[in-house]
């Protein structure tokens, strides 16, 4: 999920571990005392109802590794990798789906279309960062006016993608509809597929599309940040300091998400400072730039391990 930061009510909270008052924010060997004082400052801030706890972040990432071992034979992605068994290239068939209340919320095809564009241009590494490997193609798109969809998509998310959804494991489903102005977007896991098929997919608000209305998050990237989390990329700071953070070897371990558009922060005592303008981070649109090498090997992993299954099938049925 992806959340707006409001600055001045919690721009304290979001500061790196460097503009904390040391009497607030002491950082011992395992780097968690920040972030303890960070969330009881937060408490008033409205709860991302899809948050993972560490336990389930741990679990989904042995779930990860079980999956590779049991269906390819081995112990994590640098050996699958190494065994030419990965996609060169994944395209992922897009059905896109602009939910209204009749009056807000349409999008003409050429929003739609841009939006295609930035998500091939920030998973293709021509943002700055790498290329991951994916690129996306739009195989329909339709409009569908229910006042109740668009005005709570979280709390109908069940019969809104149940009922909108099609093409399997391999096509990505992608919602618009009155998210929020705090909470930009949802997404479910590649792990969940097994168990919750019909809600698979990701929800953005309307606003946030290229050329949107909202300030600072209207050049697609919400949608780049939420098609992550549905490739299988956690936050940057998942876990804190704590180890494994985000399971991805290349990106720096962050206690504290990113605010708006800082120079640098550094909020853990590993090595590096924190990946501010990942894509996966909750900076603002014109600060993300980029994907990490192993992200791009993360994702295409996790695409062999969930939804390479009857992926050829999906992308027929998508057409």
């Amino acid at each position: 999920m992806r959340r707006r930061v409001l600055s001045g009510l919690f721009g304290v909270v979001l500061a790196s571990c460097a503009t904390v008052p040391s009497s607030t924010c002491a950082r011992p060997a395992g780097g968690t005392a920040c972030l303890r004082h960070a969330s009881a400052a937060v408490a008033g801030r409205p709860r991302d109802p899809d948050a993972l706890s560490s336990p389930q972040v741990g679990a989904m990432l042995r779930d990860f590794t079980s999956t590779l071992r049991r269906r390819y034979g081995v112990a994590g992605e640098r050996q699958l990798e190494a065994s030419r068994r990965l996609a060169g290239r994944l395209v992922v068939p897009v059905r896109f789906h602009v939910v209204t209340d009749g009056r807000t919320g349409l999008l003409s095809r050429a929003v739609i279309d841009q939006q295609l564009n930035n998500l091939n241009a920030a998973y293709g590494g021509t943002t700055g960062g790498a290329d991951t490997g994916v690129s996306f193609r739009l195989v329909a798109a339709d409009v569908v006016t229910n006042p109740r969809w668009f005005e709570r998509p979280h709390d109908y998310q069940s019969q809104l993608l149940g009922a909108l959804s099609r093409g399997g494991p391999g096509t990505l489903n992608l919602y618009t509809a009155s998210v929020g102005t705090d909470v930009l977007g949802f997404s479910s896991f590649p792990q969940w597929y097994r168990s919750r098929p019909t809600t698979d997919g990701v929800v953005v608000d309307y606003r946030s599309v290229p050329g949107g209305q909202l300030e600072h998050f209207n050049r697609g990237y919400t949608a780049v940040h939420e098609i992550g989390h549905w490739l299988g990329l956690f936050h940057p700071f998942e876990n804190g300091c704590r180890p494994p953070g985000d399971g991805v070897d290349d990106t720096p371990y962050e206690s504290l998400p990113t605010q708006n558009c800082p120079a640098a922060k550094d909020t853990c005592p590993q090595p590096g400072t924190d990946p501010v303008h990942n894509f996966m981070d909750y900076a603002w649109d014109t600060c993300m730039t980029s994907f990490t090498p192993g992200q791009g090997l993360r994702i295409r992993a996790m695409w062999a391990a969930y939804r390479a299954v009857q992926a050829g099938r999906a992308a027929r049925r998508a057409r």
